[in-house]
């Protein structure tokens, strides 16, 4: 066995499936900017070369969370709008002008902070008003999105381009307070064209919403997880065949013939039902596998499907191979999709009660990330 057969967790992201994902987005929605959600590090994707990717396929709108990841995206070449998600801290908008970000007015006493870094000779950023319409995160109250948006013509030097809220419950098959929300924003979008008051960018629907409710009114859809191939929950509508664009894999460093009866890892939980083959994979919660996923969980080898046996541990995890001899070096898939295996997030995150965006997110930072056109 030479040592260089044995490597930590790898990530292969396919960035022609990611490019794929989003060209089938956008046919089905012609008339609406994507709006590719790039955030996190991509859901765990790798933010930088995910967007410029989708750039070089016509995708001119991102988000991200914080103002260092839009810069992070201008520094490696990203020409494009990029929106900022979090609270808007007064101290950094030079930060947002430098690097030309979108910033959030998400709280009613924003305006006034605004207008007095303007009048001290600060240079006004593009916001978007960002509205509470249900989600009780953040956002400008609804009951006060009304008077702010009227107090936008008494700051005409605030460059505020854009409105958008967040939908809640837009992944369930209950849609009842989802429409309820969008009822809320409609009526904001009604007030202020009353008052004279334009916005260029309209936004509200996430992964969730967009292909179940009404984007009359919207410029743009937010898209985040489908671009990476996963649906948010099983109660959406799944009509595009979208492509996993992360192949999580990991390699087996150890094997050992186990008696019938032996224990396997913590607790000894797990216990082999008759004489079998016992691989140790250098792969743990901290790498992102999901530690509940050792209850029934799974992973791939050579087209065939082999049980987690036991915990998964920090750093490693122990699968049940039977009467299968593979070698050290070989490699499982734990989630994603290739020519013979496919494994979905889905799965795993339903079979854990949790959901894609977390298992996505999760993955750590040993893992190296290989990047295929």
């Amino acid at each position: 066995m030479s040592i260089d057969v044995i490597s930590n967790p790898k990530a292969i992201i396919h960035l022609d499936r990611l490019c794929a994902n989003y060209e089938l987005i956008k046919k089905k929605l012609p008339n609406k900017q994507i709006m590719s959600v790039v955030k996190a590090n991509a859901y765990g994707h790798g933010s930088v070369e995910c967007a410029l990717a989708l750039e070089k396929s016509g995708c001119n709108s991102f988000a991200v969370f914080t103002i260092d990841e839009g810069i992070e995206l201008r520094n490696a070449g990203v020409q494009s709008e990029i929106l900022v998600f979090s609270r808007m801290d007064i101290h950094r908008l030079s930060n947002a002008v430098k690097n030309n970000l979108i910033l959030n007015i998400c709280d009613k006493s924003d305006l006034l902070e605004i207008d007095n870094y303007i009048n001290n000779g600060g240079i006004s950023p593009i916001f978007h008003l960002k509205v509470d319409t249900g989600m009780t995160r953040l956002g400008i109250d609804y009951n006060d999105a009304f008077e702010t948006i009227k107090k936008l013509k008494k700051y005409p030097q605030i460059n505020c381009e854009g409105i958008y809220s967040h939908f809640s419950t837009a992944d369930e098959g209950d849609l009842s307070y989802a429409l309820n929300q969008l009822e809320k924003f409609n009526a904001i979008l009604k007030l202020a064209d009353e008052v004279g008051v334009s916005f260029k960018a309209i936004h509200f629907s996430n992964s969730g919403a967009l292909l179940n409710l009404n984007q009359n009114r919207m410029t743009h859809v937010r898209v985040g997880m489908m671009l990476y191939g996963a649906y948010p929950s099983n109660e959406v509508p799944q009509e595009l065949i979208i492509n996993p664009v992360m192949e999580f894999k990991a390699s087996i460093v150890q094997v050992r013939r186990a008696l019938s009866g032996t224990k396997v890892s913590y607790g000894g939980v797990y216990k082999t039902k008759s004489d079998t083959n016992i691989g140790v994979i250098q792969c743990g919660f901290a790498d992102g596998l999901p530690r509940p996923w050792y209850k029934g969980g799974f992973v791939s080898f050579e087209g065939r499907s082999f049980e987690i046996a036991g915990r998964i541990c920090m750093d490693q995890f122990m699968v049940n191979f039977e009467e299968v001899e593979p070698a050290i070096g070989d490699e499982v898939l734990l989630f994603g999709s290739n020519e013979n295996e496919n494994i979905k997030m889905e799965t795993i995150a339903n079979h854990i009660d949790s959901t894609p965006y977390v298992i996505s997110t999760s993955i750590g930072g040993r893992t190296e990330r290989i990047f295929k056109d």
